[in-house]
């Protein structure tokens, strides 16, 4: 807002209730509309309480799709942002300013932005791989302990498959 619309420190400060209610209303609606439906979790193994281990339709809602949308309109803010501050070095430059702190701001935000978005691409990966495989790991895992575990085998097993944590 400061570097892109121009917005004072004044004016952001004015606004920043409005920023806040949206930054706490938004996951509070999520968590009250997880709740509501009931589709939370817990792993017996773990202790960890999780939006619905078992039903793969409410993690692509509730897990999904927030993040993918998050990082997208995150990663659009960062180059909006980078886009203002090259405008706002390009003009300091022509009137003959040093940009020293400016470019240092720059690759601050920019190591920042590839610290952040790095990370959550390959967590949003790992929850695509996650949802396109699961079934079948499922099935394999009852194929594999049904004898043991003294449960109906599937009458089709299947090839085994496991999760592959290779990178």
């Amino acid at each position: 807002l400061a570097a892109g619309m121009k917005w004072g420190h004044e004016a952001i400060e004015a606004n920043s209730q409005y920023f806040h209610l949206a930054a706490w209303a938004v996951p509070a609606v999520k968590t009250i509309s997880i709740l509501a439906i009931g589709q939370i979790e817990g792993d017996v193994l773990s202790g960890v309480c999780f939006v619905s281990l078992s039903n793969l339709d409410p993690l692509r809602g509730f897990v999904l799709a927030p993040l993918f949308i998050y990082l997208f309109i995150g990663t659009s803010f960062l180059l909006a942002g980078f886009v203002s501050l090259f405008r706002i070095r390009t003009i300091m430059k022509h009137d003959g300013t040093k940009t020293e702190k400016l470019e240092r701001l720059m690759v601050r935000i920019g190591v920042f932005s590839v610290l952040y978005t790095v990370p959550a691409t390959i967590v949003i990966a790992c929850f695509f791989y996650e949802q396109a495989f699961r079934p079948h790991w499922e099935h394999s895992w009852v194929s594999h302990n049904c004898r043991s575990l003294a449960i109906p085998c599937p009458m089709h097993p299947g090839p085994h498959m496991t999760p592959d944590f290779t990178v």
